[in-house]
Parts: C-alpha cells; structure tokens; sequence
C-alpha cells in the first residue's frame, strides 16, 4: 500500500481576524491529526508554524511503579553547580528585569 504524499509547498491567504493576522491552511495539507495548539516563528521574512503536540501521562503511574521502593532512598550526591553569567541579549524586556531585579 502506497503513502499519499501531499503537497509541500501552495498558496494560501493571510488575512486579518479580529486583531491578529490568520493564515489559511489548505485542505490539502491537513495532517490526520490536527493540533490545538501551534508555535509561529518570524525570521528573516519567513514564518514557521509548527504543531504543539502534548504529552500524555498515560501509563506514567506505571512507570514510577517499576522502580523499588528503596529507590533513592539515600538521595544523591550533591552535584557542583558552576555559576554562569548569563548573556540575556536573547531574552525577553521581562526576563531582564527579573534578572536585574535579582541582583539588586
């Protein structure tokens, strides 16, 4: 039995809904499972959209399970943390001034 391939690249319409902008995907390139929720990059003129697909804790109850019951019991090692400078070029106004915040 043969795949469907769909096509990669179609026009489609941007267009403005309420005060956001919508794209219109076409039928086409609807996947069998269509998510709720999506991530939308803008770079270099590009947009990006990419499906947010979440995890399901099913069966992690089970996991937890396998493990003995004197599983860390003792805890573990301390580990060393180094201490970074972080470069916050890349963050967000309110990531910044929280930092910022943090060292007053």
């Amino acid at each position: 039995m043969s795949a469907v391939l769909k096509p990669t690249t179609l026009p489609t319409r941007i267009f403005k809904s309420g005060n956001s902008l919508a794209v219109r995907i076409p039928k086409d390139m609807m996947p069998a499972e269509v998510p709720e929720d999506a991530e939308i990059k803008y770079s270099g003129g590009v947009w990006t959209i990419r499906p947010i697909y979440k995890r399901k804790l099913t069966g992690l109850a089970k996991k937890f399970g396998a493990f003995s019951p004197g599983f860390m019991s003792e805890g573990r090692e301390p580990q060393d943390q180094d201490d970074y400078d972080w470069d916050l070029a890349g963050l967000p106004a309110k990531d910044k001034a929280v930092k910022a915040a943090r060292k007053a």
